[in-house]
């Protein structure tokens, strides 16, 4: 009867192929990825841009979107790395979990904006063009939690309540060993799936150029992640109540918000083109010389 009552965590974090260890974490990070790449290739290329170019822009995007996101994790759970009896050397295990979207964003916000001016693609186009995948991805991602069983809530008895095998840092001391949890990386995983659906139906009904669909993301994301940050346990920072991710998820609305109200204000025609003035000056150039 119990396993009918709540669910049993994986009894597995990895698999080994050869002499090589593959963690669920690092297969769902990269699964992630290439869906967001996928998608934003579609859409780049449906707005004019060349095939494949949303590659040249991963290349800088991704690297500094994983270094930023594990710099903002370890910067916000300093004791899980620093003090007596912890490793700095944990830093780099990336595979245990510990990769923060807020620091991933802007990190690789500025990657993509490298990216984007040596491919000759407008910044705030590729913004809009990612996203949709962006958000996705992260829902993939959370899957990598419930392998590492991480990430997870207040103890529950509702139907869908979480088994996490003992012992778990997470967990507060005094809890009975019966106690299960809130499955909150799955609550993210959800509400980032209507959230792809949403912004998906908004961009084709508006036409969301300019940045505004990005924007229109950051707001979206940052509500949802406020309410199910509430509802997690695991150690963290608390200031005037309110968890570190809290307020990075306050900060992150209120950047969408200005976003897209400068968007509005800053860009009142249609968007024609993803390329970057550069990029069509450097096209009309080679078709003079050409002919």
């Amino acid at each position: 009867m119990r396993i009918l009552s709540s669910i049993p965590s994986p009894a597995i974090s990895y698999f080994d192929v050869g002499p090589l260890r593959i963690h669920f974490y690092a297969v769902f990070i990269l699964i992630g990825i290439a869906v967001a790449i996928l998608i934003g290739n579609r859409r780049l290329v449906d707005r004019g841009a060349e095939k494949w170019v949303v590659l040249d822009i991963a290349l800088w995007t991704v690297p500094f979107g994983i270094i930023g996101g594990r710099l903002f994790h370890v910067l916000t759970h300093a004791t899980d790395y620093f003090g007596p009896g912890k490793s700095a050397m944990e830093i780099f295990a990336v595979w245990n979990g510990g990769l923060a979207i807020f620091g991933a964003l802007i990190l690789g916000a500025f990657g993509a904006f490298v990216g984007c001016y040596q491919s000759g693609i407008k910044f705030l186009s590729f913004l809009d063009a990612i996203a949709p995948g962006v958000i996705l991805a992260q829902a993939i991602g959370r899957w990598g939690n419930y392998f590492n069983q991480e990430l997870f809530g207040k103890p529950t008895d509702l139907p869908w309540a979480l088994e996490i095998a003992r012992p778990n840092p997470a967990i507060p001391t005094g809890l009975p060993e019966s106690a299960t949890f809130h499955p909150t990386f799955a609550y993210e995983m959800l509400w980032n799936i209507a959230a792809f659906a949403l912004l998906v139906f908004l961009d084709k009904r508006l036409d969301l150029r300019w940045g505004r669909l990005f924007a229109l993301y950051l707001a979206v994301y940052s509500v949802g992640r406020f309410w199910i940050e509430g509802l997690r346990i695991d150690p963290s920072d608390v200031y005037f109540g309110l968890r570190t991710n809290q307020w990075s998820a306050v900060l992150t609305l209120a950047v969408g918000i200005a976003i897209f109200l400068w968007s509005r204000r800053r860009h009142t025609g249609v968007e024609t083109t993803v390329l970057s003035d550069k990029k069509i000056a450097a096209a009309a150039d080679e078709k003079a010389v050409l002919g």
